[in-house]
């Protein structure tokens, strides 16, 4: 799968994977700055909770937003593939400014809305400029190639993560989401062992990495973003380590970035916040 064909009058939306348990009360910094991305006061957001087994998702993400001043929030509860195909809700995702993607287990996104009319129509409205977020399952599900579910700790192993197709919304990243809090360095160094061509994210929780329109990447939120570049990798293992060994990998160039700092998906340059530079 490749990205959303952009046409040359219009220019891709925002892509914003966010980590999990993002600061709800108070400065809610993450939402806020997506809301704003979407039409701040003027935004209408959908949020789509699939991935949940929580009833209220939908509703307490539409209280959220609507709290945070948006003009509008709809959860639109996809529950089967054949909700899908709803003409109100699809409506829905034609006039939204914003779409969000809530957490969950991002297997139900995909079995529910994977080669459905719904991501079609999330593809096609970031293509055309519209902003798309997730949170958590939300986040991983954004890229063209998602982790589904892996082994946690350091260190990569063979057979370590298993990665099935997501909404290739961009194909240049591998996200992955509670980074630090679950340990997750070595399933995503084994994706990108995999094929290096991409970048991995990890995202801290309370925090997200705001795509831009142009592939750069820019942090905000309460923790980090481990940035893991394999583009100038030398050797890896993979291909004749048994499954559960260790994998060795050299050449791989890791960044931790905090609010403020960036990385450009394109060059593969980081750079600090600006009080640092």
């Amino acid at each position: 799968m490749s990205p959303a064909r952009v046409d040359e009058s219009d220019q891709r939306g925002w892509i914003v994977p966010v980590g999990g348990n993002e600061e709800k009360n108070g400065d809610a910094e993450v939402l806020r700055r997506f809301l704003g991305l979407c039409g701040g006061d003027g935004a209408r957001i959908a949020v789509i909770p699939t991935a949940s087994s929580h009833a209220d998702t939908g509703a307490r993400y539409e209280r959220l937003f609507l709290e945070l001043g948006a003009r509008r929030a709809d959860a639109l509860p996809f529950a089967e593939r054949a909700d899908a195909e709803r003409a109100d809700w699809l409506r829905t995702l034609d006039a939204a400014t914003g779409i969000f993607l809530t957490g969950g287990n991002q297997l139900r996104l995909t079995t529910i809305l994977g080669g459905t009319a719904v991501a079609k129509a999330i593809r096609r409205r970031n293509a055309r400029g519209v902003t798309v977020g997730g949170t958590s399952a939300g986040a991983a599900i954004l890229s063209e190639h998602m982790i589904a579910f892996g082994e946690e700790g350091p260190t990569p192993k063979a057979g370590g993560v298993t990665l099935v197709p997501g909404f290739g919304l961009t194909n240049r990243v591998v996200i992955d989401q509670h980074f630090r809090q679950r340990d997750r360095l070595g399933r995503l160094l084994t994706a990108l062992a995999y094929n290096p061509f991409a970048v991995g994210i990890g995202l801290d929780e309370d925090t997200a990495a705001f795509i831009d329109p142009d592939d750069r990447l820019h942090v905000h939120g309460g923790g980090a973003i481990t940035i893991v570049d394999a583009s100038a990798l030398s050797y890896s293992s993979i291909a004749t380590a048994r499954q559960g060994e260790p994998v060795c990998v050299t050449g791989v160039r890791l960044h931790i970035l905090t609010a403020g700092a960036s990385f450009d998906l394109h060059s593969r340059q980081a750079a600090p916040p600006p009080e640092a530079r």
